[in-house]
């Protein structure tokens, strides 16, 4: 009798293992969400960038031949005037090489307190300068500064040389980092803006919006961007800010100004306030005082209009994960920004979206559901909820001894 009922047992146990073993992932996820990389229903691969706010093109008139406003986080376009047109950006033309140098920077190929020696070239160019000397040897922060701050073209010929050996090599670098943000508009012929002898030197409102989030995303030119005046050689040379905002437009941040007569009067300002970072660029106008008035309006239009709803990252409860090693998959989110009017963010609304239980294996990162944003029940856009580790599914033998296990304890 008692072994009767010990293969009883033993057949039952038996039984559950390979019922447990034979059903696939898929038939168990089905109708209840998904696993193994698949998505929910309904649920994109990323969330759409925010392009358009519905504000009419050129509606507010600005003194310029063309303009847009972007926000800096989310890459949002609050407004255009004109802004795929491809004019002469004088010297804002530098917001690329400042870029490739801080690039290089960042990837440890070039220091802030390397020596650069000064060559014939960079000390020959006109405009606005520092005054290098062929020969001259100065620290590469020292010209980025004089860069950023004062607009200097031979302390910008000098840095494109340091990094690639040429202007010509650098400017073949310009183009190709134009085309991985995707400046559909721009060619670039040397790395100062001046325009006397230039063919095509071009780009757009649009394009300088986008290599200017791309260089504000490296601090260390902001800390710059945002001096007054300092000095270089010890003090001897007093530099002050082309960006007049940066003195008498609260919140600003930068970013670079540019005029020659072919370009008229340049500018590309960052300003934030409150966490809400704006990217203003004004091309074409026809003087310093226009430029700077066209760039306050629209930036205090912003300001006055829009403000960033922002949701942090998060993490969701567990999942129950069938025919897994673990019973349950943690879960988690990353956060979500969106440009709105500022009425309305304090009315968004979070829907989170998960199935009942998802089927083993898992995988680290593979979808299990979505997190929505609601403004008067209406879709503003969503996340992805993922596995925040993986789930391996369960062997005949791992249930066996557990339910052995299991028996062994009545």
């Amino acid at each position: 009798m008692k072994h009767h009922v010990f293969r009883n047992i033993f057949a039952m146990i038996l039984l559950v293992a390979l019922t447990v073993c034979a059903v696939s992932p898929a038939a168990l996820a089905e109708g209840t969400g998904t696993a193994g990389g698949e998505e929910p229903e309904g649920v994109p691969e990323t969330t759409p960038a925010v392009s358009d706010l519905g504000v009419e093109e050129g509606s507010l008139e600005l003194s310029c031949q063309s303009a847009i406003l972007m926000e800096a986080t989310t890459g949002a376009i609050l407004y255009t005037q004109n802004a795929e047109e491809a004019l002469p950006p004088a010297s804002v033309t530098k917001i690329m090489t400042l870029l490739l140098v801080m690039e290089a920077v960042d990837a440890g190929t070039v220091h802030l307190d390397d020596t650069v020696t000064v060559s014939a070239n960079a000390a020959s160019m006109g405009g606005s300068q520092i005054y290098l000397k062929e020969g001259e040897q100065m620290s590469l922060e020292d010209l980025l500064k004089s860069v950023v701050i004062a607009s200097a073209n031979d302390a910008a010929v000098a840095l494109a040389e340091y990094i690639c050996g040429s202007t010509a090599a650098f400017v073949e670098q310009m183009n190709e980092r134009a085309r991985q943000l995707g400046m559909s508009n721009t060619t670039f012929e040397n790395v100062t803006g001046l325009d006397d002898t230039a063919q095509n030197h071009l780009t757009s409102a649009r394009d300088i919006a986008l290599m200017s989030r791309a260089l504000i995303a490296h601090p260390t030119v902001l800390q710059y961007s945002s001096i007054w005046m300092d000095s270089i050689r010890d003090g001897a040379f007093g530099l002050t800010n082309t960006n007049r905002l940066v003195r008498f437009y609260p919140g600003c941040t930068g970013l670079k100004t540019g005029s020659t007569s072919k370009a008229g009067f340049c500018i590309s300002v960052t300003a934030e306030r409150e966490g809400f970072s704006l990217i203003c660029v004004i091309m074409g106008a026809d003087s310093r005082d226009v430029r700077n008035a066209a760039a306050v309006s629209l930036l205090d239009w912003g300001f006055a209009n829009y403000g960033l709803y922002t949701a942090p990252a998060g993490s969701a409860a567990p999942v129950p994960v069938t025919g897994g090693v673990r019973n349950a998959c943690a879960l988690q989110y990353d956060g979500f920004s969106k440009v709105l009017p500022k009425a309305k963010i304090a009315s968004v609304e979070q829907k989170l979206l998960l199935p009942e239980s998802i089927a083993a294996p898992v995988r680290e990162g593979d979808v299990i559901g979505s997190v929505s944003y609601l403004l008067n029940g209406e879709p503003i856009g969503q996340v992805n909820v993922t596995a925040a580790e993986g789930v391996e599914k369960i062997d005949f033998f791992e249930i066996l001894r557990r339910m052995l296990a299991g028996f062994l304890l009545i």
